[in-house]
């Protein structure tokens, strides 16, 4: 009876510190959550939410047939597909040479992070200037130092070249967080391992690719799931390189075109559909990654 009396205070004691950061995870992310799914039932109207028309899922079926929805996720996805690959095969060759004992490790580690705690708003106007079609360093160097173009690029003018800056810039902010996260997982591998094969002949090669690779495959399922979530959320640098979708709407991210729908337009109900859409594009997009890469690791 004793014992069961001390479970109780102990599970009440629990629920008491449980409590109050539940009630403030339902207050601000289960809650809007659910209203904003209600919102993309209705034309909503923002003035007098009251007479806001129930249109089921009109939202949804719009946006699956707008061509420039379509064209959104299209740029995502290509954005996923180049940065995320990117960040972590730089990031492991940067890892590796980062676990190796070498002269002034520490300080190259910080250098290596800094893109990662540098404000996007900055890098991303930064990137913007180096790609300007008039006054960009990027022009300047392949113009007047390497003498590789006649004129000009007008990179942020053109639908395909404005993903440049936007690619490369995922990738450079991108490398130092995946390097670390593969630094960490380096030097979880028992340096007998290296040790024993060295001894039976094999190379640098060798070592890398039958020990290091095989035995950092969860770190990188983690990497590659995490990356590609972040990935198909991006938007903030789409937003200030490319204005958010110039030219003629045709270089939008998803998140993009939902912030131009909801905060430009007022079309809250529209918006709201685009990210319930996007959510279920990333979560399955993320089982079936998890569930492939679990079976390639178990195996």
């Amino acid at each position: 009876m004793r014992v069961d009396q001390r479970r109780f205070r102990n599970l009440a004691t629990v629920l008491l510190f449980i409590l109050p950061g539940f009630l403030l995870f339902f207050t601000f992310v289960i809650g809007p959550m659910i209203y904003s799914f209600r919102i993309s039932l209705f034309d909503w109207n923002i003035v007098k939410p009251e007479k806001s028309e129930w249109i089921g899922l009109e939202n949804y079926a719009k946006a699956l047939g707008d061509p420039i929805f379509r064209r959104a996720v299209l740029n995502t996805l290509v954005y996923t597909i180049v940065t995320v690959p990117g960040q972590i095969i730089i990031g492991l060759l940067v890892a590796v040479l980062l676990n190796q004992d070498i002269r002034g490790r520490s300080f190259f580690r910080v250098v290596y992070y800094l893109p990662v705690i540098t404000s996007w708003v900055i890098v991303s106007l930064l990137f913007e200037y180096m790609f300007s079609g008039q006054a960009g360093l990027v022009n300047y160097v392949l113009r007047d130092v390497l003498h590789v173009i006649p004129k000009n690029i007008l990179w942020l003018a053109d639908p395909i070249l404005a993903f440049v800056p936007i690619h490369l810039l995922g990738i450079w902010k991108g490398v130092g967080w995946s390097a670390i996260i593969i630094l960490a997982g380096l030097q979880a591998i028992p340096v007998h391992l290296y040790e024993a094969a060295e001894v039976d002949g094999a190379g640098a090669t060798d070592r890398f690719f039958s020990i290091t690779i095989p035995l950092l495959r969860p770190t990188l399922v983690f990497l590659l799931v995490v990356l590609t979530i972040g990935g198909l959320n991006a938007y903030i640098s789409n937003l200030l390189i490319t204005n958010g979708g110039d030219p003629l709407d045709l270089t939008h991210f998803i998140l993009t075109l939902m912030y131009e729908a909801t905060f430009t337009k007022l079309d809250f109900g529209y918006g709201s559909a685009i990210s319930y859409l996007l959510t279920a594009f990333v979560f399955v997009i993320s089982v079936v990654q998890i569930r492939l890469l679990r079976q390639r690791v178990e195996h």
